[in-house]
């Protein structure tokens, strides 16, 4: 039994694979379950087994970019008592993710360049706007925090801010998906972290 679980989960990787491959580069609508099965090397037989429908194996491969946030909302939350560190933590995480693990970089491309927006997405788009507000709220506490703590200096409303927080990281994001050979994000890195404290009125530290 220890071993068919085993080949089950084996098989399941294998599908998700042969998945983040195809739907990152040909887009949902192009991508067949009979497509994913001749990339994974098996029969679609394996594929209904763990997922009843082409959008139920869809959403597991969003879940690459998508459970890794939620988990560093959590997290980041969690350090509320100090929200410098907090939003260094989460910006450093949110990039590192991106230039360093390649199923969460293909999971996130997918949702922001490879995905027609139709009622089909509806379970997915409602969790990735779910996902966005916590992050935006996130921002938003831990830079009211850090304002109360006159850790930041600014006449700014702290929801503004935290608005503007996650639209940085996006554009950063989206920009580099879009064209990554426009610049390298690993190099840029501690640039875009520097950049993030200015256009707070903070110098990083």
């Amino acid at each position: 039994m220890r071993r068919t679980k085993e080949d089950a989960e084996k098989t399941r990787q294998t599908v998700l694979e042969a998945a983040l491959t195809l739907f990152s580069r040909d887009g949902y609508s192009l991508t067949t379950l009979s497509r994913i099965a001749k990339e994974a090397g098996c029969s679609r037989g394996p594929i209904y087994w763990h997922f009843q429908t082409k959008d139920d194996l869809y959403e597991a491969v969003l879940g690459y970019s998508q459970e890794p946030l939620e988990v560093l909302v959590a997290e980041c939350a969690a350090m509320r008592d100090t929200p410098i560190e907090a939003m260094d933590r989460f910006i450093e995480q949110w990039l590192s993710l991106l230039a360093n693990n390649r199923q969460y970089r293909q999971s996130f491309e997918i949702l922001l360049n490879k995905t027609e927006l139709t009622d089909a997405m509806s379970r997915t788009l409602k969790r990735e706007r779910a996902l966005t507000k916590s992050i935006i709220g996130l921002f938003q506490d831990l830079v009211g925090r850090a304002v109360e703590d006159g850790m930041i200096t600014t006449q700014e409303d702290p929801k503004d801010l935290g608005l503007l927080c996650y639209t940085y990281l996006m554009g950063i994001t989206q920009t580099w998906l879009f064209a990554p050979k426009l610049f390298s994000l690993k190099k840029e890195m501690p640039f875009f972290q520097r950049q993030f404290w200015t256009l707070l009125g903070r110098k990083s530290q």
